[in-house]
C-alpha cells in the first residue's frame, strides 16, 4: 500500500461503525487514492491481521474497534482521593473504549439525565467541566499504568506543556508537583448523594471522538453473582488473548483484544471497572516485564522470549528496499533510510558506502547486489534533498538525530553479532533480543518522526532528546549483562574442554528456572539424567531455600484443558525432553510456582552442575508468595521493621551473586550423583 492508502484505510477504521469486507476498504480507498495496486486486497487483510488494528470475524469480514465499542457500557470506579476532591481522573479509565490516538485530557464526558419527553436533547446544554490537579506526579501515575506502568509517567508529562517542561528539566528525577486536567464532579457528587463503592456506568457515545456518558449506580445495585460471571468472562477474555495473540504489542492491544473474546458478557453490564478486576479480583492475570516494558499475562508466569530481532516488526506492507533490508536483519522503513540521508547532510559527509555502513553494519552481510539497491535509492534520496535540506533549520533536530542514528547502529550490529556469533541463546540475558528489538523500534521510530525539514515543538524535541538518554543507558546496561553472559560462555567452554579429558561426554541441558511473579530467575546446566527429585534440590540451593515445604512437578500445560499432570519424582530431565516436553511447572508449598524451560542441549559434559546467569535476589521461602513479597519491598523502603526483620535492613532486591550461587551448589549442601550414562 501507498502511504495515501494506508492513511485511508486508518480513516476507514475509525468511521466505520458495522462489520466490512476488504471489498468495502477497496471502495472507500478508491475514492481517495487512484494508484493502481493489484495485490492490494492481499495487502489489506494482511494489514490489518499482522497489526491487529479490527477484529476477524472470519469469511473475509472484519469488525472495527468503533464498531465493537460503540455504544456498549463500562464502569469506573472513583477512588477516595477523588472524591476527597470532588474530581474524576480519565486517565486509563476509557481503555479501549476510545480512540487510542486520543490522549485522556482530549476526551469529552456528559452528565446521563433522566429520561425527557419525546424531543428532549440527547446530551445536556454543556458537558461535565474541567479543572486541575495538583500533587506529587507518583500519585496520579496508578490512573495511568493500564497503559504500561513504564508509559505512566510520559501520559502525566503530555497533560500539558507545563508538566512537559517540568519532565524535561531532569530526565533522572521526577518534579515535584504537576497538575493534570480531571473532571469537575463537586455538583454530581453533591447531588447524587455518591459514596465511596458507588460506580459510574459509561456508555461510549462516539469511539472516534472519545465522548462517554456517565450514570451513577449504587454500591449495593449488583449482585456479586452477576459480578462473578463478569470477572469469569473477563479472566477467560484476557486469557485467550494471550494464548491467540501472545504479548501484544501493548497493553491497550491485550484489552482490546481481551473484551472481543470475552465476548458480550465481558462487554456490558455489571461489571467491575477494568483497574479493580486487574489489580483486585483476579488472581490469574498480573503485570510481568516484557523487556523494557510490561504486559498483562497468565499470573506467575513469565513471557516466552522472542524468536529473534525485529519478530515482532513484521511489516505486511514492505518495499522491496525495505523487504531486503528485513531479511539482512535491519526491520526498518525507507523513512528511517531518508532520517539517516539527512543525517549524511548534517555531518557534512555525503559519502555512500559510509552511510550504508551506518544503516546496514558490516556484521549483517550484505551482498553486492542488495549493497547497489541500497545504494542508487541513497544517490537519489541525496539527490533529492540536496536543494531542500537547511543546516541552518536542522540544527535543532541534527543532534538528535545524530545520536539516535549512532544507537540504531549499534543495537543493529550488536543484534546481529549476537545471531552471528554461534552463540547459544540461553546463554544469554533474559529477553536480550525482546529488549534489543524494543530499543531499535523506539530509535527508528525517533528517526522517522525527524525524516523533517520542519522541526517540532521545542518541548517535543527535548523529549526525543530525554527518551534518547534513557533508550541510550538501557542499551549500555543490557550489552554490559551480554558481554558479562558471553564471559561465562567462553569460560565454561573452556571448563567443557579441560573436562572432556577426564569424563566420559555425556548430553547435558541447559535450565531456565524462574520464580512466577517476580523478576528472579536462574539459568543452570544440569545432566540428562538429573532427577526431578535432584532438580528439587538444585531450585532449593540457587534460590537460598531451606526445604521446608512439600514440593510437586507438573507438566505445563497453560494452553491446554489437561493442565493437571503430576511427574514422578524420578523422572529424569533428558527423559523428558526427549518426549518433546520443553516446560515444567515446580509448585513449592502453597504460594510459590517455578516455570521450568529446557532451553537446549549439549553434548560437551559439562563436568558439574552450575549456574551460567540469573538476575534478582530470591525471597526468604517464608514469605507468602510473590504479591506478599512486592508489599515487603515496598513496606522496606518505607522502613517498616516487619520488612527489615523479615527480608534484613541491607536486602537488595535486584542483587545476585553468580559466584556465591556456584560455589553453594558445589559445597555439598545437596546430593548429586556422579558418574551416570548418558541419556
Amino acid at each position: 500500500m501507498t502511504i495515501s492508502q494506508e492513511d485511508a484505510l486508518y480513516e476507514f477504521l475509525e468511521n466505520v461503525a458495522e462489520s466490512f469486507t476488504v471489498e468495502d476498504i477497496i471502495a472507500f480507498i478508491r475514492l481517495l487514492d487512484s494508484e493502481k495496486n493489484d495485490n492490494l486486497a492481499a495487502e489489506i487483510a494482511s494489514f490489518i491481521d499482522s497489526r491487529n488494528i479490527a477484529f476477524r470475524l472470519g469469511n473475509n469480514r472484519w469488525v472495527s474497534r468503533r464498531a465493537c465499542f460503540e455504544p456498549i457500557r463500562f464502569v469506573i470506579s472513583p477512588t477516595r482521593l477523588e472524591l476527597l476532591n470532588g474530581v474524576l481522573i480519565p486517565g486509563h479509565r476509557c481503555v479501549p473504549f476510545a480512540n487510542p490516538v486520543l490522549l485522556p485530557q482530549e476526551y469529552v464526558f456528559y452528565r446521563k439525565l433522566p429520561p425527557r419527553g419525546e424531543g428532549s436533547a440527547k446530551f445536556p446544554e454543556s458537558p461535565i467541566p474541567v479543572t486541575t490537579l495538583e500533587g506529587p506526579p507518583e500519585d496520579f501515575y496508578p490512573y495511568y499504568s493500564i497503559f504500561g506502568e513504564e508509559y505512566a509517567p510520559q501520559y502525566v508529562a503530555r497533560d500539558n506543556p507545563e508538566n512537559e517542561s517540568a519532565f524535561n528539566g531532569d530526565p533522572y528525577e521526577d518534579p515535584p508537583e504537576v497538575s493534570i486536567h480531571v473532571l469537575d464532579m463537586r455538583n454530581i457528587y453533591r447531588e447524587t448523594a455518591f459514596v465511596p463503592g458507588d460506580r459510574f456506568v459509561v456508555s461510549t457515545r462516539n469511539w472516534k471522538e472519545g465522548i462517554f456518558e456517565l450514570e451513577r449506580v449504587g454500591k449495593d445495585t449488583w449482585s456479586q453473582m452477576d459480578l462473578y460471571a463478569w470477572v469469569e468472562a473477563a479472566e477467560a477474555g484476557f486469557e485467550d488473548s494471550f494464548t491467540l495473540l501472545g504479548p501484544g504489542a501493548s497493553t491497550e492491544e491485550q484489552i482490546a483484544y481481551a473484551y472481543w473474546y470475552g465476548g458480550k458478557r465481558m462487554r456490558d453490564i455489571p461489571a467491575y471497572a477494568l483497574e479493580d478486576f486487574l489489580y483486585e479480583q483476579t488472581d490469574r492475570i498480573e503485570t510481568v516485564a516484557y523487556g523494557i516494558e510490561t504486559r498483562f499475562w497468565f499470573a506467575g508466569k513469565e513471557i516466552p522470549n522472542s524468536d529473534g530481532p525485529g519478530a515482532d516488526q513484521l511489516l505486511p506492507d514492505r518495499t522491496p528496499l525495505e523487504d531486503m533490508l528485513f531479511q539482512r536483519g535491519v526491520p526498518v522503513s525507507e523513512y528511517v533510510i531518508q532520517s539517516y540521508v539527512r543525517d549524511a547532510f548534517f555531518r557534512n559527509d555525503l559519502d555512500i558506502p559510509r552511510i550504508i555502513e551506518r544503516i546496514v553494519p558490516s556484521s549483517c552481510n550484505i551482498d553486492e547486489a542488495d549493497w547497489k539497491h541500497l545504494g542508487n535509492y541513497i544517490a537519489d534520496t541525496l539527490d533529492e534533498f540536496k536543494n531542500t535540506y537547511s543546516l541552518f533549520t536542522d540544527k535543532a533536530m541534527g543532534p538528535i538525530r545524530q545520536r539516535v542514528g549512532e544507537l540504531h547502529t549499534a543495537v543493529i550490529d550488536l543484534t546481529a553479532r549476537l545471531h552471528g556469533g554461534g552463540i547459544d541463546p540461553s546463554c544469554l540475558p533474559k529477553h536480550t533480543y525482546v529488549i534489543l528489538s524494543q530499543i531499535q523500534g523506539h530509535a527508528a521510530g525517533i528517526l522517522e518522526d525527524l525524516d523533517t525539514d520542519e522541526a517540532p515543538p521545542e518541548t517535543e524535541l527535548e523529549a526525543m532528546d530525554n527518551s534518547l538518554d534513557s533508550m541510550i543507558e538501557t542499551y549500555e546496561d543490557i550489552k554490559e549483562l551480554i558481554d558479562e553472559a558471553l564471559d561465562n560462555f567462553r569460560q565454561n567452554n573452556i571448563s567443557m574442554v579441560k573436562n572432556r579429558h577426564t569424563r566420559s561426554s555425556a548430553c547435558w541441558r541447559i535450565l531456565q528456572i524462574s520464580l512466577g511473579g517476580t523478576d528472579v530467575w536462574r539459568r543452570i546446566v544440569v545432566p540428562g539424567s538429573c532427577c526431578l527429585e535432584e532438580l528439587h534440590h538444585t531450585i532449593q540451593t540457587i534460590f537460598d531455600w531451606k526445604d521446608s515445604y512439600n514440593y510437586q512437578f507438573s507438566l505445563d500445560r497453560t494452553f491446554q484443558e489437561d493442565k493437571n499432570q503430576n511427574l514422578d519424582r524420578h523422572i529424569r530431565i533428558g527423559d523428558l525432553h526427549e518426549q518433546g516436553f520443553t516446560e515444567l511447572l515446580y509448585e513449592y508449598g502453597t504460594h510459590w510456582t517455578v516455570k521450568v524451560m529446557i532451553l537446549s542441549r549439549q553434548e560437551e559434559d559439562a563436568g558439574e552442575i552450575r549456574c551460567v546467569a540469573g538476575e534478582g535476589a530470591a525471597p526468604p521461602e517464608s514469605i507468602d508468595g510473590p504479591l506478599r513479597y512486592r508489599k515487603f519491598l515496598s513496606a522496606l523502603e518505607r522502613g517498616s521493621d516487619i520488612a527489615i526483620n523479615t527480608l534484613g535492613r541491607n536486602f537488595d532486591a535486584e542483587a545476585f551473586d553468580l559466584k556465591r550461587c556456584n560455589k553453594h551448589l558445589a559445597s555439598g549442601l545437596f546430593l548429586i550423583k556422579q558418574g551416570r550414562e548418558p541419556v
